[in-house]
């Protein structure tokens, strides 16, 4: 009995999620506690605080804040953002928590960790990159901040991201399985921080 309600609390403790408010939108995180709201000069910061690595089972990422808003069909999502560790995430055609798409924004370039800087895809089991593993890496180094836009049309099924207004070959991808879903953003396994929130669509 011990151990099955060990096992319980671990199960509503995976499923949990909670509910912030910021950059004029609701998110949904794992734990809210995990993320500090600041304001810097009347500029909004979110800083992911804590960083969750992924669930046993398959390897795909869960720490990340998902706007509450209907689908989208095409998603243009621009913020300023700094990685605290060596990367950071932004997800897109969520549908559930075993079925999106993300853009793994790294330090280190695809051709030296093939699980970095790229198009990745979830669809009810471990993650897959979907994009080419070639060209340099979407940041230079941690501890500042960049300007990033990630451009997403669920029809066609096509995505890029720009790093400062320069496009990265290793963030396209075209992926026509999942359609229209939510978007958000955080990290795999580390930390960073996210202000001046822009998100445009179209339905």
């Amino acid at each position: 009995m011990k151990l099955l309600a060990i096992l319980t609390i671990g199960i509503v403790a995976a499923n949990a999620a909670d509910k912030i408010t910021v950059f004029g939108h609701e998110w949904t995180v794992p734990a809210a506690s995990d993320w500090k709201i600041e304001r810097t000069d009347g500029v909004e910061v979110l800083r992911l605080a804590e960083h969750r690595g992924p669930l046993p089972g398959p390897r795909r990422p869960i720490q990340f804040a998902l706007m509450n808003v209907a689908d989208y069909g095409l998603l243009t999502l621009e913020a300023d953002v700094r990685p605290l560790g060596g990367s950071l995430l932004i997800v897109f055609a969520y549908r559930d928590e075993a079925h999106f798409d993300y853009a793994h924004l790294s330090v280190d370039p695809g051709t030296k960790q093939p699980v970095h800087n790229g198009i990745f895809h979830v669809y009810g089991g471990e993650r897959v990159r979907i994009s080419s593993e070639q060209g340099p890496a979407a940041f230079s180094s941690s501890g500042r901040w960049y300007h990033v836009k990630l451009v997403h049309d669920a029809a066609s099924g096509t995505v890029g991201v720009t790093v400062d207004g320069h496009p990265v070959p290793a963030l396209e991808a075209v992926d026509r399985s999942l359609g229209p879903g939510k978007t958000g953003f955080g990290s795999f396994d580390e930390t960073g921080e996210f202000k001046s929130v822009g998100i445009s669509e179209k339905r």
